[in-house]
Formats: structure tokens, sequence, C-alpha cells
């Protein structure tokens, strides 16, 4: 297992090498003067001049690159000129929240999907199956803010269960704060829920024609057992690597959510610092976000070795 992480740990490397690299890249290599738009266009050439200095933009792209990165290491993405306040810090404020929308979103997915996904392959065909199948393309053609919105109505405005928008913090109210989640974790666990029950399906439906299942049925094991103990686990590398993957994803925030519902999370701080112009916490957050994708999906990795330890032991022995 050691010589399975030491070697993901060294392809990791080069992928956060080139991650961190384009993060810069993307507002480094920007047309006209950066300086300028992070100024505004009514600062004075005296201050442009300033944060032209302030940002090292004299200096080389390749040498702006690696004293960034210097920093980023060390856990300094930069100070906006605009606010006063480090990246890190906003990343800090804004971050739990988007923490807690992944997390309870995610949570309304597996919860839907696994009964769901399990009963579909069981009677696959069945009026069960067919009608998860429907809901499922249905959900997913929908778009997310029309979801939303359909959701703020029913439950809102029609039933006065939850508010539409705001935000409360946990250990301010922590039921106001489950209130305030609702609506935007719906939103976002319908769409998982959805595909994951049709991922889930379709590895189960292939699972349960192995012959080791064929064998547990012969020995008289009870449905549920085979269901949840032999075919659940060979069944779930999909749906992991999904579920990895949509983590990664969701770590910026939902963007079109979190503005919806006004939730003050990383996707809204990054929609607003582009209209601000605040190139700086762009940045950081961009880097962020890559960051953290690459290392949840690493996570996801080693958790393949553990579900199956063949994994570790093939390419540990390649």
């Amino acid at each position: 297992m050691l010589t399975f992480v030491r070697g993901k740990a060294l392809h990791l490397v080069p992928v956060l090498f080139v991650v961190t690299c384009f993060s810069f890249l993307l507002t480094s290599l920007l047309p006209g003067d950066i300086a300028q738009v992070m100024a505004g266009p009514n600062a004075t050439s005296q201050s442009v001049a300033a944060l032209r200095k302030e940002l090292q933009l004299d200096q080389p792209l390749p040498l702006r690159y690696v004293s960034w990165l210097g920093k980023a290491v060390r856990g300094d993405l930069g100070t906006s000129p605009r606010s006063q306040t480090t990246v890190v810090d906003s990343i800090k404020e804004r971050l739990p929240i988007s923490l807690e929308l992944l997390l309870l979103a995610e949570l309304i997915g597996l919860v839907v999907a696994i009964p769901i996904g399990i009963a579909s392959a069981y009677r696959a065909g069945g009026l069960l199956d067919q009608a998860a199948s429907g809901a499922a393309f249905g959900v997913l053609a929908i778009p997310g803010f029309v979801v939303a919105i359909v959701l703020i109505y029913l439950f809102a405005v029609q039933l006065d269960l939850v508010p539409a928008t705001g935000y409360t913090p946990f250990l301010t109210d922590p039921f106001a704060n489950l209130r305030s989640f609702f609506l935007p974790a719906l939103t976002v666990g319908l769409g998982e829920a959805a595909a994951y029950t049709r991922l889930l399906r379709s590895d189960m439906i292939a699972t349960l024609q192995e012959d080791y299942i064929a064998m547990a049925r012969a020995k008289g094991l009870p449905t549920w057992h085979i269901l949840v103990r032999h075919a659940l686990k060979p069944s779930s590398f999909t749906l992991l690597t999904v579920l990895g993957i949509n983590i990664g994803r969701l770590m910026g925030g939902a963007l079109i959510v979190e503005t919806i519902f006004a939730l003050p999370g990383i996707g809204r701080l990054l929609v607003e610092s582009i209209y601000a112009r605040d190139l700086m916490v762009v940045q950081g957050v961009v880097a962020f976000v890559a960051v953290a994708f690459v290392l949840v999906n690493f996570g996801v990795d080693l958790l393949y070795a553990v579900l199956d330890p063949r994994i570790r032991h093939g390419r540990a022995l390649a």
C-alpha cells in the first residue's frame, strides 16, 4: 500500500505543477494592462504604477510565477488591492458555506440513489425501474436554475416552509442554517441523485450476472445480503469516480445555485471578484479550486485501492 501511495504521490507533483501554472497564466496573459484593469478606469497613473510594482508586473513572467508559487506553497495567495483582504482569508470565510452545500447535496444524492439504484437493478425492466429511469432522465434534462425556481415556488412561496434566499451561520442557529440550505442542497442533490442512480443501476445489472452472485444465490443467502454485501461494493467504482469528480467540481461552489439562493460561498466570491475586476482574488480562487479538485481525485484513487486490493497490487508490481 505504501508503494502504491508513493507512486500516486509522485504522479501528483507534475499534475499540481501544471494546474498551478495554468491558474497563474489565466490572469497573467489577459490582454491589456492588468494593473490598469484592477485599478479601475478612474485610477491615476501613480496608483497604477504602484499597483504594477506591487504585483511585480515589471518582472519577467517566469520569475513572477516562481515568486507566486513560492508564496502559494506557504499559504500566501496574495492580497486583494480593492478590499485589502488576503485571498486566503476570503477563501476561509466562504469555504465552509460551499462545503456545507456540497456535503448536504451529496448526502441527498447518495441517500436517494443507492436504494433506488439497487432496487432498479434487481428488478430491471420492472415498474420501479421504468419509473426511476424516467424520473432520472427528466431531472437530468431540466437545467439547474429551472429546478431551483420550481423548488422556490413550491416550498418557499406556496407552502412557506423554508426561506427562498439568505444564509444563517450554523453556530448562530443550527435549525435556521439547515432551513436556509434545504432548497439549494435539494436543487443540487436531485441532479446528483439522478446521475448516480443511472450509474449504479447499470453497474449493478452487470454485477448481478457474475458467477459468484449465482453461487451466493445457490447457497441460499438472503437477497438483501447478496445485493448489499456482494454486489454493491464491486458496482460502486464508477459511482465513486463520478462522486469524486462532482465533489471537486462543487468545491468551487455551484455558481448558479449560490447566486440564485444568495449563498455567500466560494462560487459567489468568484463571480463577485470577476465583476469587480479583482484579478488577484480570481487567480487565487481558481488555483485553490483546481488544486482541491486534483487532491480529491487523488483521494478517490487511494480509495480504489482500499476497496479492491487487486488495484494496488497490480500497480505496485507494474
